[in-house]
Order: C-alpha cells, then sequence, then structure tokens
C-alpha cells in the first residue's frame, strides 16, 4: 500500500475528513503518514471553506494503535530506515500533535476501537473525542521500555485522583465509560451511529464564527450514555496505592490493600504484579515525569518527552521491550537493570538531562 493510500482524504461541504487505511497494522502511524497529515491540517486550518474536520480510523478494529515503534526500533538497531529516525520520528509526530492542539477549528476524533499510544496523541489533545462501546484506551508504554508520552505529561495528570500515575505505571485499559470519566473522550456515542452523526455534520449549514456550538450541538444531540465508569468505583483505592513518593512505596501500598482483603483485594494483587513485569527504568522515570509535569501546558509536555525519548533511543530497555513484545514475540524482555533497586536516583535524573541543540522546537 502507498503511503497515499494509507491516509484518505475527504470534503464533505465544510467538513473535512481524515482516515487512517492501515487496518491491518491496526491504524498505528508511520513518519511517512504524519508528513503526509502536517500539511493537510496547515492547509485545513488556512482554508475558509473548511469548517470542522473530523478523524477516523479504517477497518472497525482501530481508531489508532500508536506510531511505527518497529520502525523506530529498527533505526535505532541499525538494521533499516535512516539512523536519525529515532530523533525525527518523535519530532514530527510531537509537532503534528501540536497542531492538532493549537487547529483553530472544531477537529472529532471518532476513538472507534483501539487507541493507544500515539492513538491518544492525535485524539486526547484535540477538541472532541467520541468513543464507542467499541473503544480500548490505554498508554502501554512502560511494558516496551519506554514511557507515556504524546502529550500524557498534561493529559494524564488532569484525570481524577491518583488515576494518572495509575494509567501511565500500568498501562491498564479503560473502556468508554472510563474514557469519559478521566477526560479523554469528550462524547459517547453508539458505533451504529457513528455513521449518521458524520453525515450530519456533513449535512451542516456551517456558520461562520459558530462552528464550535454546531459540533457541540450535533454531538449532544447523539450523545448516550456508556454506563457506570469502573475507575470510579476503584478510585478511592488507587488514590490509597499511588499517592507514594516512589515506585516502591506504591508496591508497598498496592500489597496492604491486596492483604487487607476486601473489594479491591484481587485489583491490588493483579497490578501489583503487573507492575513487576515492567521496565524498572520505565517506571521509575514515568513516576519521576508526571510528578514534574503537573500543571504543564502541552508545550511543556512535549518538549519534556521528546527529551525523555532521546534518552531512552540511547538506552537498552526500549530496544529490549519492543524486541520481546513484536520482533521474537517472547513475551520475555531482559531489562537491565533488571531490578528497582538498581535504579537509583542519579540514574532517573540522567533521562531529564538536557539536550543542548537537540532540544525539541516548534519554530521551524
Amino acid at each position: 500500500m502507498m503511503a497515499q493510500d494509507e491516509i484518505i482524504l475527504a470534503r464533505h461541504g465544510g467538513l473535512a475528513s481524515l482516515t487512517i487505511n492501515r487496518p491491518r497494522a491496526l491504524n498505528a502511524l508511520t513518519l511517512a503518514n504524519y508528513r503526509h497529515i502536517a500539511p493537510e491540517f496547515a492547509a485545513w486550518a488556512d482554508d475558509p471553506s473548511v469548517h470542522a474536520v473530523v478523524v477516523r480510523g479504517a477497518g472497525g478494529r482501530a481508531f489508532c494503535a500508536g506510531g511505527d515503534v518497529r520502525a523506530v526500533y529498527e533505526a535505532g538497531r541499525g538494521i533499516a530506515g535512516a539512523p536519525d529516525l529515532t530523533a525525527v520520528f518523535f519530532a514530527e509526530e510531537y509537532r503534528l500533535i501540536r497542531a492538532i492542539h493549537r487547529f483553530p477549528k472544531p477537529y472529532i476524533a471518532i476513538i472507534d476501537g483501539i487507541t493507544m499510544g500515539g492513538g491518544a496523541g492525535i485524539s486526547v489533545n484535540g477538541a472532541y473525542r467520541v468513543a464507542t462501546a467499541r473503544t480500548l484506551f490505554a498508554m502501554p508504554e512502560t511494558g516496551i521500555g519506554l514511557f507515556p508520552d504524546v502529550g500524557a505529561t498534561r493529559f494524564l495528570n488532569r484525570a481524577p485522583g491518583m488515576i494518572g500515575r495509575y494509567l501511565g505505571l500500568t498501562g491498564a485499559r479503560l473502556n468508554a465509560a472510563d474514557a469519559l470519566y478521566c477526560g479523554f473522550a469528550s462524547h459517547f456515542v453508539g458505533a451504529d451511529r457513528v455513521e449518521t452523526l458524520v453525515s450530519t455534520l456533513a449535512e451542516t449549514r456551517w456558520e461562520a464564527g459558530g462552528e464550535a456550538a454546531q459540533v457541540e450541538a450535533v454531538l449532544a444531540a447523539f450523545a448516550g450514555d456508556p454506563g457506570p465508569p469502573p475507575l470510579a468505583a476503584l478510585q478511592p483505592a488507587i488514590d490509597r496505592a499511588f499517592a507514594g513518593a516512589t515506585i516502591e512505596a506504591i508496591l508497598a501500598a498496592l500489597a496492604a490493600e491486596a492483604g487487607a482483603g476486601g473489594a479491591q483485594a484481587v485489583w491490588a494483587a493483579e497490578t501489583r504484579a503487573g507492575l513487576m513485569t515492567k521496565s524498572p527504568t520505565s517506571l521509575k522515570v514515568t513516576l519521576r515525569q508526571l510528578v514534574l509535569g503537573r500543571g504543564y501546558d502541552l508545550d511543556a509536555a512535549l518538549k519534556l518527552e521528546y527529551r525523555l525519548t532521546q534518552h531512552f533511543m540511547a538506552g537498552h530497555d526500549f530496544y529490549e521491550g519492543v524486541r520481546a513484545l513484536l520482533i521474537d514475540k517472547d513475551q520475555k524482555p531482559q531489562w537491565r537493570p533488571a531490578s528497582l533497586a538498581d535504579v537509583d536516583d542519579a540514574m532517573v535524573e540522567a533521562y531529564f538531562a538536557p539536550l543542548g541543540e537537540r532540544e525539541l522546537r516548534f519554530d521551524l
């Protein structure tokens, strides 16, 4: 499939639409895809005949499962691709996310199906995010030796209580009700009504300056109730367990929750066991990232995250995590360091060291 076939662009009156058409890859985005999308968004932003934009994923299984980390792995390992992909990929992805966040017209992402990593980046940072019963949202990066990026420093910290820390550290998966509860989705619409929703937007007679109100009226007319969010019942336990200042303290608190019995004991034990499978370095860096980034706007978040990506690209665990999950698929990553005790404060702080001339810039 050619790059231009992977991103389908269309116009329906004043509504511009973009469909990610890589269903076999769960609509994961490549650098070529980002380079195709970015100028189109810039053109739509300046085009007075475009009044709103809708973004979707093809295939029915995923909105977007993330960025093409396999290509980044191959470039970093010298297997394929340009060696500078480990820098260029994240820089261009983050600049696109910033453009989406600053887009001057209504931007509607239909997060129908799997929405993870980079898929969260191009949806949560936009104005409107429509979830369906098929929505499955997660930031699973600690499981591949990375950290939650694409603006997660900001949007995870905006979730209620300690839920953002819980999601960023564990990679826990959310349904539509939970995505709404956290603010990652703005509306819920039945999957069988999505086509009619998009058609209604396409048939809208737009009023210059009133587009946001018109979009909100349409979304409100189609909005449904996804039911109670499971996270709401878990939040008291999450808040107790994930308030700790260190990963070790969080693990101890989870052990205490599990040992105390009660409704959340099984959840606490399973959560603790899951954390023990993640990269120790990723866990400690992620906790530091989320603590440091409280109150960050998106620009500050992306600049911090870019700095972290470049230190991770120079390390071991990202490549080992991708190998274990996507290349050899043995699900047995050999993290280095292998234990939390071997990841000291100085090692963590090194991931936050400035990059000098290589820092992410938005004035290019």
